[in-house]
């Protein structure tokens, strides 16, 4: 299929990306890796397509005080190569590697993964895991969201018309770990975990069994196995099978964060 008749602007700036954001029908194309396909399958029909690839800025990775600042236009490959990364932030570091195939990586964002909000993917579960604040840019400026208070439901976020999600402020872990289990590399997790651990408590976010990411916050194993909510099933796997799978990871997990 052929993607519905729609009108295409590159903006050079933020200010301008808010003024076009403002017509009737426009939306945000940043890497593209999940709305083109939405395009073609006629899931979705714009009027307008928001290019804001480029804008400068927005594709940084800086590192301060403990935090770790991504821009929302850094690329899952940027971050896969990023030696920054891998020292200050490992969890997101490990989890890239996870996502799709090398030619999604190369144009898929780490802000189109966090604004998307699927709930099988990787990068809003290390958000939700490591505590993460979203910066969420308007033309009245800027508001701060924390990861676990952004994602609403089944891809449904907490940003509002004419907002941009512009970065993400990760703070470092002790420990972190991630895990997930997919019929081949590259395919969607039936189920993972994200897992971070701080001066000894610890914070496990899964992916793959709910709507949103789900967090834990658990003091042991045993409230941790108990505390896992009974996942959906999906074409492949029944809810008993994604809960056993689940509890498996968190135990692998527990022992690493331990």
């Amino acid at each position: 299929m052929k993607a519905p008749p729609f009108a295409y602007a590159k903006p050079r700036s933020l200010a301008e990306s808010f003024e076009l954001l403002a017509r009737p029908g426009a939306k945000v194309l940043a890497g593209g890796q999940s709305l083109i396909p939405s395009l073609n399958l006629r899931l979705s029909s714009p009027e307008l397509l928001v290019d804001i690839t480029g804008l400068e800025g927005l594709s940084d990775i800086r590192v301060q005080k403990g935090v770790v600042r991504i821009g929302a236009l850094c690329t899952h490959a940027k971050l896969e190569k990023s030696e920054e990364l891998r020292q200050h932030l490992p969890l997101v570091h490990e989890a890239v590697a996870h996502i799709a195939h090398p030619a999604i990586r190369n144009r898929g964002t780490l802000g189109g993964s966090l604004a998307l909000a699927d709930p099988n993917a990787e990068l809003p579960a290390c958000a939700v895991a490591l505590d993460a604040a979203l910066i969420i840019s308007s033309k009245s400026g800027e508001r701060r969201v924390k990861a676990a208070d952004f994602f609403k439901g089944l891809f449904e976020t907490d940003l509002k018309p004419n907002e941009l999600l512009v970065a993400a402020e990760f703070p470092v872990a002790d420990k972190s770990v991630f895990l997930e289990l997919a019929r081949r590399q590259g395919d969607y997790a039936i189920v993972g975990l994200a897992g971070v651990a701080r001066g000894g408590a610890k914070r496990i976010a899964f992916f793959g069994v709910a709507a949103t990411p789900i967090l834990l916050k658990p003091t042991s194993l045993e409230q941790a196995r108990k505390s896992i909510p009974t996942p959906n099933g999906d074409l492949y796997n029944s809810p008993a099978t994604k809960l056993h799978l689940a509890t498996v990871l968190l135990e692998r997990a527990w022992t690493r964060l331990s």
